[in-house]
């Protein structure tokens, strides 16, 4: 009986770890902070994948269609998740989406009320179409 009992012990304390060890992997997947491992791993993904990574932006206005209304084109604002090269973080990052895709990832030096002052990146379509 103490057997049975210590080999259940074991075994629970094994699916834990492996829970643990699986949720830890599930949480570290994250962006790169830095302007051009951002710019390049945000170009892959879609709004859906964004929301899940990021979180909702603190700022969006979408672009519509007179006509149908349709959302055509998005603007979001994040705030301090990327670094200069300084290692400074900027105070607001913002993705153009269009296509449910990133097209220009700019890194302000602001709140994003107004764009002005900041580093603007084209994203590059991905060649392997991935």
């Amino acid at each position: 009986m103490r057997a049975k009992t210590w080999l259940h012990g074991i075994l629970a304390m094994v699916c834990l770890s492996l829970s643990g060890a699986a949720l830890a992997g599930a949480t570290s997947a994250k962006l790169p902070e830095d302007e051009q491992g951002f710019v390049d791993a945000v170009g892959k993904l879609n709004r859906a994948q964004l929301i899940a990574m990021l979180g909702e932006p603190a700022r969006a206005e979408d672009v519509k269609l007179k006509d149908s209304g349709r959302v055509v084109a998005s603007i979001w604002h994040y705030h301090n998740i990327n670094k200069d090269a300084g290692g400074a973080y900027y105070p607001t990052t913002e993705l153009d989406i269009i296509d449910d895709q990133v097209s220009v990832v700019v890194f302000l030096n602001n709140d994003g009320s107004d764009a002005s002052a900041g580093q603007s990146y084209e994203v590059q379509p991905d060649p392997s179409g991935l």
